[in-house]
């Protein structure tokens, strides 16, 4: 049971190591926290601590940096001079945290300024306005579940996610915030697993990163070998584990340098949607893949970029699989194809009848002039493999 799940928790689901249910009810009375994401603003911040005094509320304002918290305390008490604000932070006495946060949950301040020490166990029903600063540092769990710190009764709530103007932000922490905003609703945390799925990736079932046999073998292989396990030990069903056939290769590791994933815009029911990443992510055959994006076609409509992307590198994965290919990846000059126990003659010939100007076959691998490539450089890249699938 999690209330925010991580992305390798929602993977273990789909590899059947956890069954998936979801509570879709809120408690009565209930409000959606009203969410904002915005550079910092100091009339933004004022009239929001400002707010929450007015109606008899207290507010969270969260910095996670010791280092200088001391100098956004001046800073709000310049903003807010009629605010008591406390600090609060995990390096502090235990007796003066302690009694900082007993002291705050009488009442006696106006703002607690913090660190994430306040991301679980808090439930005070009068703080019902967060400010995140520099929320743009934060992970998408991590975001959600500082988010319900607050709305925990029946009053509205209000969370605002500040970042610097004056610093760039990179690609996936705009898609977190926009995430964070986009989930406002109640119970969306399977929501934000989901987002936070295709933003991260599912991760690693065994620790935080792969080691070992998985790390040569390779995640989704190793998920693949999971999967039979698990259903061999929950309905006695024999698996391919203990067969001598010689089992499939591991797809080829695709590093390609575009955005992949079902939009909601285009399935919104998150059950549906999630239940198409599980049929995607086990194809294992060209053919598979042209059913799937023939049956998206008639259930939802013309598939947008998104989605054909998607279908696009699960094609490059299963022709590649076919192939022996172990990676496909891009340099600023070249896409690359390198095959697992390296090119033969057959593998030279066969690239050489396809006639592509400027194509090389080295030792182990595959060079693909991007240039020649063009717009059109995914057909081109499964055509290549299809070549190479048909000398064996």
């Amino acid at each position: 049971m999690s209330a925010t799940p991580i992305p390798r928790t929602l993977q273990m689901s789909l590899a059947g190591i956890r069954d998936t249910s979801m509570v879709a009810t809120p408690p009565e009375e209930r409000l959606p926290i009203r969410t904002y994401v915005t550079g910092w603003d100091n009339q933004i911040v004022r009239e929001a601590i400002v707010r929450e005094m007015e109606r008899g509320g207290q507010i969270y304002f969260v910095h996670n940096r010791v280092q200088n918290i001391e100098q956004i305390a001046h800073r709000l008490r310049d903003l807010v001079p009629e605010a008591e604000i406390a600090v609060c932070h995990g390096q502090m006495p235990e007796e003066q945290l302690e009694r900082v946060m007993v002291q705050f949950s009488t009442g006696e301040y106006d703002v607690l300024l913090c660190t994430t020490i306040i991301e679980s166990g808090l439930d005070l029903p009068n703080v019902n306005t967060i400010i995140i600063n520099n929320s743009n540092q934060f992970g998408l769990a991590q975001l959600y579940q500082l988010r319900g710190r607050v709305g925990r009764s029946s009053s509205r709530a209000f969370a605002f996610f500040l970042y610097d103007r004056n610093r760039a932000i990179s690609e996936a922490a705009r898609k977190r915030l926009a995430a964070i905003f986009e989930a406002a609703d109640l119970g969306s945390g399977f929501q934000i697993a989901l987002r936070d799925l295709e933003i991260r990736g599912a991760g690693n079932l065994l620790g935080a990163e792969q080691s070992g046999h998985i790390a040569a073998v390779g995640f989704e292989l190793f998920s693949r070998l999971v999967g039979e396990a698990v259903k061999s030990l929950q309905g006695g069903i024999k698996s391919d584990l203990n067969e001598e056939a010689p089992s499939l290769p591991p797809p080829p590791h695709v590093d390609l340098p575009i955005s992949a994933s079902i939009p909601e815009h285009y399935i919104g029911d998150m059950a549906t949607r999630l239940a198409i990443y599980e049929r995607v992510s086990k194809l294992e055959s060209p053919q598979g893949v042209a059913g799937m994006e023939e049956e998206l076609r008639d259930r939802f409509g013309e598939p947008p970029t998104l989605v054909q992307n998607l279908l696009g590198v699960t094609l490059l994965k299963t022709s590649g699989r076919l192939a022996g290919v172990e990676r496909i990846s891009t340099s600023p000059s070249n896409f690359h194809l390198r095959l697992r126990n390296g090119t033969t003659q057959k593998h030279r010939k066969a690239v050489h009848d396809l006639d592509i100007p400027g194509t090389r076959v080295g030792p182990e691998q595959v060079r693909i002039p991007r240039e020649q490539a063009g717009t059109e450089w995914m057909p081109l890249l499964v055509r290549v493999l299809r070549a190479l699938a048909n000398t064996g």
